[in-house]
C-alpha cells in the first residue's frame, strides 16, 4: 500500500479538479474524491463510484454500503485506465499564477 501512495504523490500534490474523459463515443465526467476514489457521471447523471485496486484493476463501489464490489467490469477498468492516462492542462495553472 505504501508503494501505491508513493506513486500517487508526484502525480497530484493537491485535490484534483473534475475533468472529462472520452471512451469511444461515450463522454464521462470524473470527480476525484481522494484516496484513488472517483465519482463518475455519464450523460449528466451520477453513474458509478470507482476505486483503484491494483495497477490495472479498478473496482465499482456499492452505493448502499460504500464497499468495493469484487467482480471484474470492463467498463470500470476502461474508465480507470483513462483516468490514469489523463493529463490536466497546465495552461490554466500558469494563468492563475500571473
Amino acid at each position: 500500500m505504501v508503494a501505491v501512495k508513493a506513486l500517487s504523490l508526484p502525480r497530484k500534490t493537491s485535490m484534483q479538479e473534475p475533468f472529462d474523459i472520452e471512451i469511444g463515443p461515450v463522454n464521462y465526467s470524473v470527480f476525484p474524491e481522494g484516496n484513488d476514489q472517483y465519482t463518475i457521471f455519464k450523460d449528466g447523471k451520477e453513474y458509478i463510484q470507482i476505486q483503484k485496486d491494483t495497477s490495472s484493476i479498478w473496482l465499482k463501489m456499492d452505493y448502499k454500503t460504500e464497499l468495493p464490489i469484487f467482480e471484474e467490469d470492463e467498463e470500470v477498468n476502461a474508465i480507470g485506465q483513462a483516468i490514469e492516462t489523463y493529463v490536466p492542462e497546465e495552461e490554466d495553472e500558469e494563468e492563475d499564477e500571473l
